[in-house]
Order: structure tokens, then C-alpha cells, then sequence
């Protein structure tokens, strides 16, 4: 062995027995270290706390079968805040995910999505996790997600249908237009979720929901009324066509081309 493997050597065996004798101070520089067989021995030390490990759990590059021992160590499994940390470290499988979601605040949920790093699988395992207990959801709560939630629970929220979660809704940057026509064209639109949107400043000028909301039976004759006017011909001609419309909604439209003189 050379000088150098001898060093190597030396020098990891003396980062180790840090590991497992430092002070609570100490840890704090010792799990910063770069080597994994390091870290591991950190566990082992008897003055880890929580706060250590959650400051590991800080960094993006661990392996995953260090994450998994520290879920199995004792802090791992009493420790709430220790849970949060677990969930939003990368290196988490998703099975470990799966089990420590059920143990997170619906807000904390909200966070691991948009936590700096989080993988694609956590983010998307978070929203279904919010999304399962909107049963239970105090609406308080729904509006906060309805202003602030990413784009699939906006728009599982959108289609719920209330009329009291229509006005957020709208207003998240995060709402994708296709949500809003898949909404207009579903079961749950109403006649007030309908004319929420329709007032909307930032939707009801689109021309693909504009003309979703003149081919729905449920939209009040009003919004013909006002948004007829500024059609183009074509528009006009291609709702009269549609199957879905009333009797008086029909007549609206026959009564706007005839005064363009094309009925």
C-alpha cells in the first residue's frame, strides 16, 4: 500500500470515529460529509437528534439506502418533522413515500410539491394524497389549495362544481385553459360556474371558452346576449349548429345573423 492509500485510509477512519463520538455541535459538520459510510455512522452516534438529521436530509445527494435507514431508526419513526424531511429527500423510494404521506398535514403536502429538487413521482404521489381527502376538506382549506395548489389540484378542484371555489380557481396562474373547457363541457357545470367564468377578466375573452360557453344548454341567455355581438360570422354559424343547445338559446343565435342579414 502506498503513502497515499495510506493516508486515504487513516484520514476516513478518523472522519468515522467522529462520527460516532462528536458532540450535538460537532454532527452538524460531520454530516456534511461526503461520504456515505461516514453518514451511515452518524446514526450510530449517541447524541443524534432530530435536528441533525434533518439537516442531513437537507442535502440532494444521498443514497437511497441511507434514507431508508434513517426511516428505520427510531427518530425515524416518532418524529413528525422528521417524516416532512423523509418525504421531500429525492433519494426516497417511492414505497417509503407512499407510507409517510398519510402522516402529513395537508399544507405540508402542498409544500412537497413545490419543494426546491422533488422528484416528478413525489409531487404527483403529494397531489393524490391532497386530493384524497378534499371529502374531509374544510372549505377554508380548499380555497387556500384553490389559490395556491399546483395545476392537477386546481383542476380537480374546478371540478367539483362549487361555486364558491370558482372565483380562486380562476385566479391561480397554475390553471391550465384545457381544465376550464374540460370543466364548461362536463356534468358539473352550472349556470352560476358557467357566468363565474364568463366574468372572468382573465378567461372569458379566449376564444375556445367563449365558444364553450355559448354551446352549453346551461349558459344563461345573457351571455348571448353579450357575447354574440363580437362573433365572427363563422362562430355564429358553427353554434347554431351545435346539438347541445336550447330552444332559446338557438333563437338567440338565429336572432343575431339575422341582423347581419344571414338568416
Amino acid at each position: 500500500m502506498n503513502t497515499t492509500d495510506t493516508l486515504l485510509n487513516e484520514d476516513v477512519a478518523r472522519r468515522l470515529q467522529t462520527a460516532l463520538t462528536a458532540g450535538s455541535e460537532s454532527l452538524f459538520q460531520v454530516v456534511q460529509d461526503p461520504s456515505p459510510v461516514v453518514l451511515r455512522a452518524c446514526l450510530k452516534n449517541r447524541h443524534l437528534q432530530v435536528e441533525h438529521l434533518i439537516t442531513l436530509l437537507k442535502r440532494r445527494d444521498l443514497p437511497e439506502d441511507l434514507v431508508k435507514a434513517i426511516s428505520l431508526s427510531e427518530i425515524g419513526k416518532t418524529s413528525h418533522r422528521l417524516k416532512v424531511a423523509l418525504a421531500g429527500n429525492p433519494a426516497a423510494p417511492g414505497s417509503l413515500v407512499r407510507s409517510l404521506l398519510p402522516h402529513l398535514h395537508l399544507f405540508e403536502l402542498l409544500a412537497l410539491c413545490y419543494l426546491p429538487g422533488v422528484t416528478p413521482d413525489q409531487r404527483v404521489a403529494a397531489e393524490r394524497a391532497i386530493i384524497q381527502r378534499f371529502p374531509v376538506t374544510p372549505l377554508g382549506n380548499k380555497l387556500t389549495l384553490a389559490r395556491r395548489g399546483t395545476a392537477s389540484l386546481v383542476d380537480a378542484l374546478l371540478k367539483e362544481g362549487d361555486v364558491r371555489l370558482l372565483d380562486p380557481c380562476l385566479l391561480n396562474p397554475r390553471l391550465r385553459e384545457v381544465s376550464i373547457l374540460q370543466f364548461l363541457n362536463g356534468a358539473r357545470a352550472s349556470a352560476e360556474t358557467i357566468s363565474a367564468v364568463a366574468r372572468s377578466a382573465r378567461w372569458k375573452n379566449r376564444p375556445n371558452i367563449r365558444d364553450a360557453i355559448l354551446k352549453n344548454s346551461k349558459t344563461p341567455h345573457v351571455w348571448f346576449t353579450l357575447l354574440l355581438p363580437g362573433l365572427p360570422t363563422a362562430n355564429l354559424q358553427v353554434i347554431l349548429r351545435s346539438k347541445r343547445l336550447s330552444a332559446g338559446q338557438k333563437s338567440l343565435v338565429m336572432k343575431e345573423l339575422k341582423k347581419r342579414g344571414l338568416a
